[in-house]
């Protein structure tokens, strides 16, 4: 039977605003649509804490035996520089700036972002559409939305009216946003615009001459807008009605909230049944930005190459750092936080080699394995509450490091439970890695460590005092303690 069977998620809704029991519409099998990049330069450390939260969702769900269908998109023409449909096409813009074709702008940052996901040990996703490939589906709901008259075509160009649609709909119902409020804190059009009204937004652009990237239509040769090709991917390959949609907290509006609008007038009723939103990264307490200087790549945190870290941190660490916080939170990237983390990763590490090597079993003492497990089920299951499992699984790196101690004991048959549950939480769903690299490193250090304690026991036996002190604390002050016991010298890091 599925673990899924046993287990009630409680997922906070941004459209009611509440946290929700989940059920799936079709038993067993979810529908997940997350908004891709738009792929005209290096994905930023914030996007990748955005698809690492929807990574590990759809982690959990796999893990409890559900049917995922997980798509994520590509943006790859239409999103503008600016959300009021105005402005250069972003990646015709960078293509005309490096003086390339705009899919080589396309195809070098597409290779770029699954480069940095898969260094992070992301899943991929079931489907990864781009919005070039779905240009006649984006046309198709333009002609319904048309057919229902909620648009409106002037030169070439079609336009959503969100006030006539606002009339038996709620355009804000996402985010919150009143429209009479919008109405009055918008400027009024400057006569240069086809749009009747503000906060209309284009479904179709005719594409001035110098445009590249141009498609025909009933309309023009043009392209679609950018909050259309998510209403048609998502719709294609979910339904029109599907589970889960997520992204970063930047996109609730407008992207989201133009997303239920075109997919409720042209098909008559709610997209989504939970909409997800994932919360913004800032670093050393502003936001990150490339003009301030307030700003990292993922790269740079693998070399270390960057002013605000003092050395390099391996990708694991990274996302460990990352899933301490809930993903609804802000999170702020710090050196500290970083160096932290490290150390926090390295004693979980060394804690699952250990858990691996027991091969003396007794009565379990000291730890109730069972409760444990639902406690970290129950975290999971409260809105993805990571940090809460993340202190769970501490609970039982210190039990672990009690029986290497001698201090606690544990069955045959508990351990095994233990062992399961642990890997299954740390390397299935939060998707950390002890690579080979760090289990060499960490394999070397522990053979040079057994030189120097046994160089420091023939100094104890000479009753050379001064060279056996010696040894203990030059080697407590690079952050390894030797602990004497009745079996012998052991040693941890911290």
């Amino acid at each position: 039977m599925a673990l899924y069977n046993d287990q009630q998620i409680k997922i906070y809704n941004s459209l009611t605003g509440t946290k929700d029991n989940f059920k799936p519409i079709n038993e067993g099998y979810i529908g997940m649509y997350v908004c891709g990049p738009t792929v005209y330069s290096n994905v930023h450390l914030g996007n990748v804490r955005t698809f690492m939260s929807f990574d590990m969702i759809y982690r959990y769900f796999k893990h409890l035996g559900y049917k995922v269908r997980y798509v994520r998109n590509i943006t790859d023409a239409g999103h503008l520089e600016n959300d009021a449909d105005e402005g250069e096409d972003r990646i015709a813009k960078k293509a005309r700036l490096e003086q390339i074709e705009p899919m080589e702008v396309v195809q070098r940052y597409t290779v770029d972002f699954h480069n940095i996901l898969n260094t992070f040990n992301f899943l991929p996703p079931s489907i990864e559409p781009t919005a070039t490939g779905h240009i006649i589906e984006q046309i198709e709901i333009i002609k319904k939305i048309l057919e229902k008259g909620l648009a409106y075509e002037v030169n070439g160009s079609v336009y959503f009216d969100v006030l006539k649609y606002n009339k038996t709909n709620n355009y804000g119902k996402l985010s919150g946003r009143n429209i009479e409020d919008m109405i009055h804190n918008t400027r009024a059009l400057d006569g240069q615009s086809d749009k009747k009204n503000p906060q209309d937004f284009a479904l179709w652009k005719k594409a001035e001459p110098q445009h590249i990237m141009r498609w025909p239509s009933p309309w023009s040769d043009g392209f679609p807008g950018w909050h259309l090709e998510c209403t048609a991917m998502s719709t294609k390959y979910l339904g029109e009605n599907f589970d889960i949609h997520g992204g970063g907290m930047d996109l609730k509006f407008p992207h989201h909230e133009c997303e239920i609008a075109q997919a409720e007038a042209c098909n008559g009723h709610t997209p989504v049944n939970f909409w997800m939103h994932a919360n913004m990264l800032i670093m050393n307490g502003k936001k990150m930005a490339k003009s301030t200087g307030n700003y990292i790549l993922p790269n740079e945190i693998f070399t270390g190459e960057n002013e605000h870290i003092t050395k390099a941190f391996s990708p694991s660490v990274a996302r460990f750092f990352m899933l301490q916080a809930h993903y609804r939170s802000i999170l702020d990237f710090t050196n500290a936080g970083m160096l932290a983390s490290e150390k926090g990763f390295n004693k979980l590490m060394e804690a699952l080699n250990s858990l691996d090597k027991i091969d003396s079993f007794s009565e379990t003492k000291g730890f109730n394995i069972i409760e444990w497990k639902s406690t970290c089920y129950a975290a999971l299951n409260d809105d993805f509450n990571t940090p809460t499992l993340i202190a769970e699984l501490f609970s039982a790196v210190k039990f672990i490091n009690q029986i290497k101690d001698g201090k606690a004991s544990i069955s045959e048959a508990d351990h095994k439970v233990l062992k399961a549950s642990i890997h299954a939480f740390v390397f299935d769903v939060l998707g950390l890695e002890n690579d080979s690299v760090q289990g060499e490193s960490s394999d070397k250090l522990e053979d040079a460590v057994e030189v120097l304690i046994n160089l420091r026991n023939e100094a104890r036996i000479n009753k050379d005092f001064a060279l056996s002190d010696r040894i203990r604390d030059e080697l407590a002050e690079k952050g390894i303690q030797l602990k004497d016991g009745k079996d012998g010298t052991s040693f941890s890091t911290n």
